[in-house]
């Protein structure tokens, strides 16, 4: 069984971190085309496979937002919205450490961790980049998790380069700002 990034057109035209395809998992010749497919098969068809998709509220409650709190204290600095950010990571840091655990769930990394680590990898280098924002050394068990996942061939491989992140965030200030001057033409 093998995932193999599905084919594009016109992908010379994009940045590395643009040209990155959906993933076609292909099992025995059979080609597994949605992401809901590829879950199901590999639940039914991986030895293991069904603890990646662990259903745990509590984990999911404290990870949903951290994307868009992210975003929201790129667009503004401010105090405020870095403190909403660092509140939040406080609080995945501890879920960390009352579980004890290498993952979010236990032992085995399971989607909330294929999940978390791209958003904390994206606040790392783009925090950095464009808020003087950094994961503080005192979430240790958050630091011990992300040193886990850089353990990680899943991890390493798939995980854009820190430029590629940081251009990606750059382009999106470009969009936002080519928006913004859109309506106020309007």
């Amino acid at each position: 069984m093998e995932v193999a990034p599905s084919p594009r057109s016109s992908l010379l035209s994009r940045s590395n971190f643009e040209a990155t395809p959906p993933p076609i998992l292909i099992d025995n010749g059979l080609a597994v085309l949605e992401n809901d497919k590829i879950e199901r098969h590999i639940m039914k068809n991986i030895p293991g496979g069904h603890n990646l998709f662990v259903q745990d509220k509590d984990v999911a409650q404290r990870t949903e937002n951290i994307y868009s709190r992210f975003k929201l204290m790129l667009l503004k600095r401010d105090d405020t919205s870095k403190n909403t950010l660092l509140s939040l990571l406080r609080k995945i840091n501890d879920h960390l450490g009352e579980r004890g655990t290498r993952f979010l769930t236990g032992d085995t990394m399971c989607c909330f961790d294929c999940e978390l680590m791209p958003k904390l990898q994206h606040i790392r280098v783009a925090g950095k980049y464009f808020a003087d924002f950094e994961i503080p050394d005192e979430l240790e068990h958050l630091w011990r998790y992300m040193y886990h996942m850089y353990q990680l061939d899943a991890f390493t491989q798939s995980c854009p380069a820190d430029q590629d992140i940081i251009n990606h965030y750059k382009q999106q200030q470009v969009k936002l700002k080519i928006s913004r001057i859109n309506q106020e033409v309007m």
